[in-house]
């Protein structure tokens, strides 16, 4: 499974959060696009909308193991695609930015 570290995503790099809709509200990437595992295949045209085109999705979750999954199946449709090691808690701890659903300082759940 492709991988990458918190700390090597740069600003403007798409992020994909997996997590579900409580974690999403109370902590996230700005500007991240949230699709929750458990609506994933349902949703996955909005992934293939969204990303940009030649461009690389960086999935996240709160911790890896999520994502994961989600990495493994886009790169089976063709999509390049990484899982970003150790989800939103490296995030948080490597000092990265958190808002949550009021764009106010967000935490991870």
């Amino acid at each position: 499974m492709p991988t990458v570290e918190v700390t090597d995503l740069k600003d403007g790099d798409f992020l994909l959060d997996v997590r579900e809709d409580d974690e999403w509200q109370a902590g996230h990437a700005e500007g991240a696009l949230h699709i929750p595992l458990s609506e994933f295949v349902a949703r996955y045209g909005e992934v293939t909308e969204a990303a940009p085109q030649d461009g690389r999705v960086h999935v996240i979750c709160r911790s890896g193991g999520r994502s994961a999954q989600v990495a493994m199946y886009l790169v089976q449709q063709g999509v390049d695609a990484v899982n970003v090691d150790g989800g939103m808690q490296v995030w948080a701890a490597a000092g990265r930015p958190l808002v949550d659903a009021e764009g106010e300082s967000g935490f991870v759940l």
